[in-house]
C-alpha cells in the first residue's frame, strides 16, 4: 500500500499501551504521517464522553468513530456529528431474547449510552443503567433508574451484562438469538459485557461515513483492532491490521498481525511511510 489517506485505530489493546498511555513513538509517527497527507482517527467502543484521556495524548484532536460506529465525534470542536440511536422498542425486544437466551444464567442486567450534542453534556443524561445494575468499570456519573426507563430513550448503544459468564460465552448464547434486522451485537471487553447497536451498525460503517467525507476509498484505508468489535472494520479496510495480543477471531480476519500494544505495534506499521 502507497501511504495511506485514512488510519483508522481502536483503543483500548490497540492504541494505548498497558500502561494506558500513547507512547512518544507512536504520538511521532501519527504526528509525521498527518503531516505527510493521511488522515488519522479513533475508532472505539468507548461513548464520546471517554476519549478526552486520549484525544490529549494525541498531537491533535481527531475525528473519532464512538460506541462502535454509532456515533461520529468531532473532537476539535465537541460536536456529536451524527448518532444513529437504536429505538426503545427495538432494545425491549432485544432484551426480551436476551433473558431468554441467558435464563439458566440469570438473565442480563442493561444500561444504556445516549447520544447527547456533546461530550460533556451532563453524564448522568448519557449513561444510565438499572438499578441492580453490575458496573464493569468504576463508575460514579450516571443515571440509575428502572431497566423500563432504561430503555425509554433511543441508545446509541445498549449494554447487557452478565456476572456469571465472560463477554465470548454470553456472545455465543444470545447473538444467534437476536435477529440481524433487530440489531448488531458485539463485544469489546472479557468481564460479561455485550454490547448492541442498530442492525449493520459496527465501526466500519461510521469508518466509511468518515471516509466518505474526506474522499478516502477502502482501499486507501488502514485499520488497527485487537477485539470482536473491530472485525468488521479490519475487513473493510484496505489493510486490516491485528494486534499480537488480539483475540483470536480478530486475528483471522486481519491482513496482517503487529506486535502488542505494549510493543509498539501500531507504531511499527505507520512508520513504513515515514
Amino acid at each position: 500500500m502507497n501511504t495511506p489517506l485514512l488510519i483508522a485505530s481502536d483503543i483500548d489493546g490497540t492504541l494505548l499501551d498497558d500502561r494506558e498511555r500513547v507512547t512518544p513513538r507512536l504520538r511521532a509517527a501519527i504526528d509525521k504521517v498527518v503531516r505527510a497527507g493521511a488522515v488519522f482517527c479513533l475508532a472505539t467502543g468507548r461513548p464520546a464522553r471517554w476519549v478526552s484521556p486520549v484525544v490529549t495524548q494525541l498531537p491533535f484532536p481527531p475525528m473519532c468513530v464512538c460506541a462502535n460506529g454509532a456515533v461520529l465525534y468531532d473532537a476539535a470542536n465537541d460536536r456529536i456529528v451524527q448518532h444513529r440511536s437504536l429505538a426503545t422498542d427495538d432494545q425491549h425486544q432485544v432484551v426480551e431474547l436476551a433473558n431468554a437466551a441467558l435464563a439458566e444464567f440469570g438473565g442480563v442486567q442493561v444500561a444504556a449510552e445516549r447520544a447527547g450534542a456533546t461530550a460533556w453534556d451532563d453524564p448522568a443524561e448519557l449513561f444510565v443503567c438499572e438499578l441492580d445494575y453490575s458496573h464493569v468499570w468504576d463508575s460514579s456519573d450516571h443515571g440509575v433508574m428502572t431497566a423500563d426507563d432504561v430503555m425509554a430513550v433511543p441508545a446509541t448503544k445498549l449494554l447487557l451484562r452478565n456476572q456469571m459468564l465472560d463477554s465470548a460465552q454470553m456472545y455465543e448464547r444470545v447473538a444467534p438469538a437476536i435477529p440481524a434486522d433487530l440489531a448488531h451485537v458485539t463485544y469489546s471487553i472479557s468481564e460479561g459485557l455485550l454490547e448492541v447497536c442498530l442492525p449493520g451498525v459496527n465501526k466500519s460503517v461510521g469508518l466509511e461515513d468518515l471516509a466518505e467525507n474526506i474522499g478516502a476509498a477502502a482501499e486507501q484505508t488502514v485499520a488497527f483492532g485487537d477485539m470482536p468489535n473491530d472485525i468488521e472494520m479490519l475487513q473493510w479496510s484496505g489493510l486490516g491490521v491485528a494486534m499480537a495480543n488480539a483475540a483470536e477471531p480478530v486475528k483471522a480476519v486481519a491482513d496482517e498481525v503487529t506486535t502488542a500494544n505494549s510493543d509498539f505495534g501500531v507504531a511499527r506499521v505507520i512508520e513504513r511511510w515515514l
